[in-house]
This record gives C-alpha cells, structure tokens and sequence, in this order.
C-alpha cells in the first residue's frame, strides 16, 4: 500500500465509530469492581491473610486451579482491600506481587531475590554478584523496612521449572534468620499436580494453608460475560445467542473465563476489521480458531522444560514411527534428554500425568488403555498437523538449547 492509501485507512479508521466502549474491561489484567461467583474464593483468602493487619504472620498459602478460574484476579483483589486499609491505618503492610511466567524477572534465583530488592528501592545489577550476597542484601532490606511482607509469586511453578526447589526453600526458610520483619509466601499454580513435586520441605512449609478454585461453569460464564460485554461494547453491537455461544465454548474447555473474555475481544476486533456494524456468531467461530492456533503455540512457549523435554521426546519418536507411541517410550527418551539438558529426571508416573494434562490442552492425543495383567499405559499421538509441528519442534529445540 502507497503512503498516501495508508495516511487515508488511518483517516478512516480514526472517524470510524468503534464497536467498542472500553476494550480494557475484556482484557486479562483488568479487575471489575464486582468480582463474580467467587465469593466463598475472597473470603477464605481473606480469612487467612488478616492476622498481618495485627502484626502476626499469616500461614503460607498455596492457591491452585485450572486457567481462567480466577485466582489472579481474586488475589489482586483481596491484596487492593488490604493495602487500603493498611494505609488509612498506618499498618506496617507491603505486599508483592511477582509473576513468575516472565522470564527476565523470574527465570533463575539470581534475578528473582534481585527483582525482589528492587521492589523495596534497591537497585541489583542483572548479573555479576554472588547469589548468596544477593540473599544477604536482600535479607538486609527486608529487615531494615520492619514490615509484614506477603510476596505472592503468580503462576510458581513455572519458576521451579526453570530455577528449582532451592528458591522455594530458601525463601520459606527467611522467616528463622529476620527478628523486625517476616515474609508471608502465597504461590498461585495452575498445575494441580505441582506440590507433588516438590521437595518434601519446601512443600510442608510452602502448603500450610491451601486454596482451590474450581472451574466456572456455563451459566457463570454467561453473567461474567455480560457484566464484561456491557462494559466493553456500545449498546446493541453483540448479536443475540453470542454470549450464550462464547460461554458453552469457554466451559467446554474446563470452565476457563479468561478464555471467554479473550474470544469475546477478538470477534469484536475481527467484526471491526471487517466494518461490520454488529458481533455475530461467523465472528466468534473465526476467533475460535484464530486462538486456538495462537494459544497452541503460546501454551507450549510458556511451560516449564520438564514439559518441554517431554513433548519433544513425543514429537522425535512420532517423527520415526507411524505406529502407536507409548508411554514407557517416551519416558526412556525424556530420561536421555534429561541428561543431555541436566534436568533431573521425573518419576515415570509424573511424566504420564504430564502426557495426561498435554492431552487435555490439545497438543496430543493420550488415550489409556488397558494390557491386561501388565497393566495400563497411554497410547499416544500428535494431535497437531502439518506446518505447525515444525514451529513446535523449533520452539522445544530453543527451549531445550538443541537450536
């Protein structure tokens, strides 16, 4: 396109009157006034971190639940409504909020603890220090600020993924060496089998307190998206039977509200690229499968490389065989790539329960069948075709190191 037909589209588009209202309320990070169908959520979490407005030190909490499900969001809110009140108040409160999918803040313990000192005004190199000075300065801080700390570190296991139990355990284990302040650790995880990896003392004193978020079901989907969609849109835009579609989709797969947001947002962008004056269903099915290619590849990217090491010990035995894979298989490979990337290898049975959750988020088809008195086992394949297998592979090799 010439630069004068650009300068024109953008002419238009700035006179064009958007479908939209205010598009932020269908976005992720946004926190409504009135949180939904998570009443039972906010006050249990409530409950258990209310002793800091006293000076005593709430129980280490592990929150976990599927996607979508609203422990971010619950978490965030009841973390606002403590610092208010801590600030009217005059309490000795600070809470951080760390998440831990990013990986320039929280991909080794170095950079966590020095992200960690900068939260309090203290600036870290990035690199150079040993870690234990970096606990020291750290240490330091915390206790010169005579506060109860909650540090909530979001999406937890994807840090021990990368960085190991060590961090977990050191940071547990803070409290014994401060006399002025103490740290409160509230680890939220959407893997439900994640503290049964862990080191037996990090999770006993990681899992005092445990919080589970169940997955939303249709109709709560519906008022979520109508509380949202009255925000979002101008009055009249979305189609009637959308909401209701947009909702059986998300709670088709496991009740996942931010998944119904996201699908929402995109028929909206998608309608308005095509100028249409209306939402309507042709808009939504689009965005479904617009998504589904872009969650695939942005799911895989984000897990931890245990799971990475497992996917692509699958996707190298489906390169060579046209028959059945089988668990058993997989696992002897992951184990040679463990060695060869100097993870420590996961018990056989934890690696099925990975192929198991793969399985449920698309990736791979892993059916349990049964061989009689030898027991069972999962019959796996590839539930992905064509070019985007090779943009999987290249992603696992980068992850892995192998590119």
């Amino acid at each position: 396109m010439k630069e004068e037909g650009l300068i024109d589209y953008f002419e238009k588009f700035l006179n064009k009157k958007s479908l939209f209202r205010n598009k932020n309320t269908l976005q992720a990070n946004y926190t409504p006034e009135q949180i939904l169908h998570r009443d039972d959520q906010i006050q249990q979490l409530a409950n258990i971190l209310a002793p800091c407005l006293k000076g005593d030190k709430p129980s280490n909490l592990f929150i976990y639940g599927k996607t979508g499900t609203g422990k971010t969001l619950v978490a965030k809110h009841v973390s606002k409504q403590l610092i208010k009140i801590a600030e009217e108040r005059d309490l000795p409160i600070k809470i951080i909020y760390i998440n831990c999918k990013l990986k320039k803040i929280a991909d080794t313990e170095y950079r966590l603890v020095a992200q960690l000192s900068r939260e309090f005004g203290t600036s870290i190199p990035v690199t150079g220090l040993p870690t234990d000075e970096v606990y020291n300065i750290f240490y330091k801080i915390v206790e010169r600020e005579q506060k109860g700390i909650i540090l909530i570190l979001d999406e937890i296991d994807q840090l021990i993924g990368r960085a190991g139990n060590d961090i977990l355990y050191n940071l547990t284990r803070i409290n014994s060496e401060l006399s002025k302040s103490q740290i409160t650790l509230v680890g939220i995880s959407n893997d439900l089998m994640f503290t049964d990896n862990l080191d037996p003392r990090v999770k006993s004193s990681l899992s005092e307190e445990e919080l589970v978020f169940p997955p939303y079901n249709a109709i709560q989907i519906q008022k979520i998206l109508k509380q949202r969609s009255n925000e979002a849109f101008r009055q009249g835009v979305i189609k009637q039977g959308l909401i209701e579609k947009c909702a059986a989709f998300a709670a088709r797969e496991h009740g996942d509200a931010r998944r119904a947001l996201e699908l929402l947002r995109v028929a909206g962008e998608l309608a308005e690229r095509q100028n249409d004056e209306n939402v309507e269903l042709k808009h939504l099915d689009d965005a479904e499968e617009k998504i589904e290619r872009d969650r695939i590849i942005d799911m895989i990217e984000s897990q931890p490389k245990q799971y990475h090491a497992t996917l692509y010990s699958v996707f190298s035995i489906a390169q060579n065989k046209k028959k059945q894979i089988f668990t058993g298989e997989v696992y002897e490979l992951y184990k040679k790539l463990c060695l060869r990337t100097d993870l420590r290898p996961l018990t056989q049975r934890r690696i099925s329960d990975i192929l198991a959750e793969m399985d449920m988020l698309g990736v791979i088809n892993a059916k349990v069948i049964s061989k009689g008195r030898y027991g069972r086992t999962r019959e796996i394949s590839l539930a992905t075709t064509g070019s985007i297998n090779q943009k999987i592979k290249k992603i696992l090799e980068e992850q892995l190191g192998f590119a």
